[in-house]
């Protein structure tokens, strides 16, 4: 985490300094909007990246890693743009879109999705900006492949993850099944905003998703 008296007073002052940086009439339409809400659309992706079911065994068998279902997603960590952040739920809307935080400050994750430790993408996702400035997942824009993902569980065990591709994509052509679909291995995907405003569709273009695959 950033070091600093205390995060919220950090991220206030991250978002004093950048805030001439962002385009005033992106800001001006977002008070309408609330930032960086359109998501991607999940109703269309196949069976789902379903995490596995745990092996069934004997009752005095010992629980080993092929027996114990993956467990929640609670932070994510990226060194890279300094960011350490807790996870809040996302479900799906009644259009079958995905959610996104209501607060600006929040980070989620997919529980359609997968977990760490399982199989199928974990998805995480958080705005770019918010009415007032700059959204927690702001920098999301500067991760290369190479850059180190974690992920700690709710039990405390931490998966780490390496960024693989980052790729932009119109929402009206969104890769759903690429994004949330099955996959045999542990992967993670990180979605937020991305392109240019819209004024007229009062929504960014474009949805920014970063790929990654654990590491360990």
């Amino acid at each position: 985490m950033i070091a600093a008296p205390s995060r919220i007073t950090e991220r206030r002052r991250v978002r004093t300094a950048v805030l001439g940086s962002v385009c005033a009439a992106v800001l001006a339409t977002a008070l309408a909007l609330g930032g960086c809400s359109s998501a991607p659309r999940v109703e269309s992706a196949p069976s789902g990246p379903a995490v596995a079911e745990p092996t069934r065994t004997a009752p005095e068998a010992p629980p080993t890693a092929a027996t114990v279902e993956a467990l929640a997603p609670a932070s994510v960590r990226i060194p890279a743009i300094e960011l350490d952040e807790p996870l809040i739920d996302l479900g799906i809307t009644e259009k079958g879109d995905m959610e996104v935080p209501e607060d600006f400050d929040d980070v989620g994750w997919f529980t359609g999705g997968g977990r760490p430790g399982g199989r199928g993408p974990t998805v995480i996702a958080a705005h770019v900006d918010s009415p007032t400035g700059p959204a927690v997942f702001l920098r999301l824009e500067q991760l290369a492949p190479g850059d180190t993902v974690e992920v700690t569980d709710t039990a405390g065990t931490t998966f780490s993850y390496v960024v693989t591709e980052v790729a932009d994509y119109p929402k009206s052509a969104f890769p759903t099944s690429r994004v949330f679909g099955a996959v045999a291995d542990d992967e993670l995907r990180l979605i937020t905003c991305g392109g240019v405003f819209d004024t007229a569709a009062a929504s960014y273009v474009d949805n920014r998703v970063v790929y990654a695959e654990r590491t360990a």
